[in-house]
């Protein structure tokens, strides 16, 4: 497995490969710094900032027969594509591409159930982009002949990024907007799915979120009350100052299922809704 951007969810894959399989995997980072973290966990670390190719890479990309692509596009479009696109179409042992989208590329659904066949009506440019890059990896992947699996990730949570450290810090808020629901997916079970997906050789695209699309307000109340903290007070959606990014998530409201990722799979999600999640992470700080 080769990895573009070893980040957050990409590392829970790597874990994740590594209980259910002897794969070895190399990864890139962006600084020399968190390549020599990446070192230290036994994995190959690599280089790359995503504006320039990286001459390192080309060997890695030659012996790699499964990718998995964890780096955000921007304006000029997916870095690895401009960069190693060229390499990966040449690359003579690759049998599979994995690549994290995000449910962000759907529009708004007025909260109704929604799943991989809804129309994708990006809301903001940064999801543009990403459809984009969607579409410039299946281009490269049907050139290929290989399958790919575009996963749509939902809002990641999990150890170290929860609604916890905000209410430690005094900076969470429960802002209100009647009806409006969020969906999310606890980063293990991210790193679980993309790992058999990588193992079987997945093909498609498919929604990774949780059961349970919820209330944001009602899940930082809930994380309050495992801490034994009173919960912040609401604020209603139309008073809170919010920059224009954070408003574009609340353009979009919409229940997204995950039924064909497990399907396909035949996995059963570790943290079905938030509260397994919430209660995990606080068992794992206690650890």
């Amino acid at each position: 497995m080769f990895v573009f951007g070893a980040g957050y969810s990409a590392q829970a894959t790597i874990d994740a490969l590594r209980l259910i399989g002897d794969m070895p995997v190399a990864a890139t980072t962006r600084t020399a710094e968190k390549a020599v973290d990446l070192a230290a966990r036994g994995v190959t670390s690599h280089v790359f900032d995503g504006t320039a190719p990286s001459s390192s890479l080309r060997p890695a990309l030659e012996a790699a027969s499964h990718i998995l692509v964890s780096i955000a596009p921007g304006p000029d479009g997916d870095p690895v594509l401009a960069h190693h696109g060229s390499d990966l179409l040449a690359a003579p042992n690759l049998k599979w591409i994995g690549y994290f989208s995000t449910i962000g590329v759907y529009g708004d659904a007025g909260g109704e159930w929604i799943d991989e066949t809804a129309p994708t009506e990006p809301l903001s440019a940064r999801n543009r982009y990403r459809l984009d890059a969607e579409a410039g990896w299946q281009a490269l992947a049907e050139e290929k002949s290989i399958p790919l699996a575009i996963l749509r990730l939902a809002g990641i949570y999990g150890p170290s990024r929860s609604p916890f450290e905000k209410l430690k810090s005094g900076t969470a808020r429960r802002i209100v907007k009647p009806g409006q629901v969020f969906n999310r997916i606890h980063v293990q079970d991210i790193g679980a799915i993309t790992a058999l997906a990588a193992h079987k050789r997945l093909h498609g695209i498919f929604n990774v979120c949780d059961d349970e699309p919820a209330p944001p307000q009602d899940v930082i109340a809930h994380a309050a009350g495992l801490l034994g903290m009173i919960a912040p007070p609401e604020i209603a959606f139309e008073d809170a100052d919010l920059s224009p990014m954070a408003r574009t998530f609340y353009a979009g409201n919409r229940r997204v299922s995950n039924a064909r990722i497990k399907s396909a799979l035949g996995y059963g999600l570790k943290y079905p809704t938030y509260r397994e999640g919430h209660a995990a992470i606080l068992r794992q700080r206690d650890d």
